[in-house]
């Protein structure tokens, strides 16, 4: 059939974003160390090349990969882990199937759409990444010390009135809370029948906390200025979990918009209201430091 010019337009992005994906998925299987992960990534990335070449036989042009978008995916894969990488991958062509369908009277086309949705279901059995299996542990150490500490740092810095003393009580505060969480993780998985290692999802847990106890800390030592300093401690807290929100959710498959809102009202809420518990007990009990 006779292919209008929007039609060439539309084939040849797709084009170019199925040799991206083929290279991508090659150079994450090339670092794999489980077998089944990697032989299901060299098949992935087989069926990206087939719609390469299925793309070329429309088009009739021929394009490499782009450099820059394979560099970036192998960037994420080796900071945030191949599990995030893949699943960012995936979502992106998600959002492509609409503009898909604009395509459909083609023949190439559903088989096309058909290997994407493989896509999907090969990539959710496939990701065992050893480290997400400890995702609850990391999440209950962040979610407490970012709406724990945010509120005890602005309860403090009313009552306190003075940013090292503050930054010394908060650090015995964020460094003790976070010795308890990791015992209670400690004792809670290894109670349940999870799979997980004991220990190692004590260590996730602590480790997250004490992470976020030293950055919402540390404008206090940097700053002079106390609701200055609180500000930017607030400001870190929504940047943390806007970051980890959006990690969370895309390797989770969640909404993104839904999870960060929720803890963020949380944290802030946690904070006004501990802000104003340190005025009254300033105020009523009369301590002055």
């Amino acid at each position: 059939m006779e292919l209008t010019s929007k039609q060439k337009e539309l084939l040849f992005q797709f084009q170019k974003l199925e040799i991206n994906g083929y290279a991508v998925y090659k150079a994450l299987a090339l670092k794999q160390k489980d077998e089944h992960n990697r032989n299901v990534l060299n098949q992935i990335a087989d069926d990206e090349l087939k719609h390469y070449n299925s793309y070329k036989s429309l088009t009739g042009k021929e394009v490499g990969a782009n450099r820059w978008h394979v560099f970036q995916y192998k960037l994420f894969a080796s900071i945030l882990g191949p599990t995030f990488a893949i699943k960012l991958m995936e979502k992106n062509e998600g959002d492509d199937q609409v503009i898909y369908s604009q395509l459909s009277e083609l023949p190439e086309i559903p088989q096309i759409i058909a290997d994407e949705e493989k896509h999907e279901k090969l990539l959710i059995e496939m990701l065992n990444e050893n480290k997400l299996n400890y995702m609850g542990s990391v999440v209950l150490g962040l979610n407490d010390a970012l709406i724990e500490l945010t509120g005890a740092l602005a309860g403090f810095t009313f009552a306190l009135q003075d940013p090292g003393l503050i930054a010394l009580t908060g650090s015995i505060t964020g460094v003790a809370a976070a010795l308890s969480m990791a015992a209670s993780e400690y004792l809670s998985t290894k109670s349940e029948d999870t799979g997980k290692h004991a220990l190692t999802a004590s260590l996730y847990t602590g480790i997250a906390y004490i992470f976020t106890v030293v950055v919402l800390i540390l404008p206090y030592l940097l700053m002079h200025n106390l609701y200055l300093a609180l500000t930017v401690t607030i400001i870190i807290a929504v940047l943390i979990i806007a970051v980890f929100n959006f990690y969370y959710a895309v390797v989770k498959d969640e909404k993104f918009i839904r999870r960060f809102s929720e803890m963020a009202l949380l944290s802030l809420t946690v904070a006004l209201l501990s802000f104003g518990v340190g005025f009254i007990l300033s105020k009523f009990i009369g301590v002055k430091v």
